[in-house]
């Protein structure tokens, strides 16, 4: 019987299959145990995605590239891997936000802890990152993925209310309530921030509530108002190094403004926790970040987190560095010693990665002992 062509390709990939395999046996046979059991079982896609495969062991025999040569763009190293999100806890809150129509910057910035954060995490502290005003921003930060436009569309009314009634239902004890910028509205939408920050606090007054805003333009009259609504922690995030901020930030951003309004803020409430947070892996040197950290102590700031800047999309600045994990306890240390409250360093942490974890483990047991 004449093969047709068709037939002769089948029966040809036959036998290559079966001499690959029989090439793959014979590989698997002089492999060590270890090394059998691995390849027979096979690795599960989240393994990929979350880099278990590698021992963390072996993290600081990582010979990849962590700097950037001109022109190339750097694979990630297996510390800076996470697990994909996943969860009853995780699945509840991304539904319910949906039904409510919020946004959380936890999903438009794409955070790597997202499912950790959401689903409790190691010690049971559920936390989540609202972002206000929607979810597009008069700003075009070359680090971040948030939408921008000169002319959003207008605040939602209902937003405050649907925010405190979202928290109540999910039981969070503790919140962060961050917001796009919104550089049309007169007052930066502070006093959106305040309404939502006191319809909180009237259905849960345990709730540990966080407001990590913009800088308002520099309006100390919008930090005020939200610094007196009732929050527990004033956040405003510096970014970058001062000697970085017009490569990384929006023109109508700078380390001064930043530095205003975190100072205003202790100033209205010498009572409440200020904090920011800086990127690492933007072309900063050593001397430039001791720097940053020292005029932050000096401003008064009294917690910083320091986490690795991650490339959102390939429009966006290439990272310039992969920062080990051993430096970013070297960071932790200094901060200590330089007297921060606490210092959140770490690849994976964000500004407010683990909100609940630090500051309940940090900062709440010290309140129990002495006046902060």
């Amino acid at each position: 019987m004449r093969l047709t062509g068709l037939q002769r390709g089948a029966q040809l990939l036959r036998v290559i299959a079966l001499h690959e395999c029989r090439t793959s046996y014979r590989a698997l046979s002089s492999l060590p145990d270890d090394r059998k059991t691995l390849l027979q079982n096979g690795p599960e896609f989240k393994d990929f995605l979350s880099g278990d495969l590698d021992d963390k062991t072996k993290w600081a025999e990582y010979k990849g590239d962590l700097k950037r040569e001109k022109g190339a763009r750097l694979r990630l190293p297996p510390w800076v891997k996470t697990e994909i999100p996943m969860g009853k806890n995780y699945n509840k809150l991304k539904n319910t936000l949906r039904s409510l129509n919020l946004h959380t910057v936890c999903e438009e910035a794409r955070c790597p802890n997202i499912s950790e954060c959401w689903g409790g995490g190691e010690y049971g502290t559920a936390t989540a990152t609202i972002m206000l005003m929607g979810d597009t921003c008069t700003r075009g930060c070359r680090f971040c993925s948030v939408k921008t436009a000169r002319k959003p569309p207008a605040l939602d009314p209902d937003e405050p209310y649907n925010t405190a009634k979202a928290i109540a239902e999910w039981g969070l004890d503790y919140v962060v309530l961050t917001s796009v910028d919104r550089d049309d509205i007169a007052d930066g939408g502070a006093e959106h921030f305040a309404k939502t920050v006191s319809l909180l606090k009237e259905r849960n007054s345990k709730i540990l509530v966080e407001c990590l805003t913009p800088d308002f333009r520099g309006d100390l009259k919008a930090v005020e108002t939200v610094a007196v609504s009732g929050l527990d922690v004033y956040a405003h995030n510096v970014e970058t190094v001062p000697e970085l901020q017009r490569f990384v930030r929006d023109p109508r951003a700078n380390f001064e403004q930043s530095i205003n309004v975190l100072k205003h803020a202790k100033n209205v409430r010498p009572d409440i926790i200020s904090k920011t947070s800086i990127m690492l892996g933007l072309g900063e040197t050593d001397e430039q970040v001791y720097n940053t950290m020292t005029a932050l102590r000096g401003a008064g700031v009294d917690c910083l987190t320091l986490g690795q800047y991650m490339q959102p999309t390939k429009r966006h600045l290439k990272v310039e560095e992969y920062v080990t994990p051993e430096k970013f306890k070297h960071w932790e240390k200094v901060g200590t010693e330089l007297g921060f409250l606490y210092t959140a360093s770490g690849p994976l942490v964000r500004s407010s990665y683990k909100a609940g974890e630090f500051f309940l483990k940090n900062l709440v047991e010290k309140r129990k002992t002495r006046a902060i």
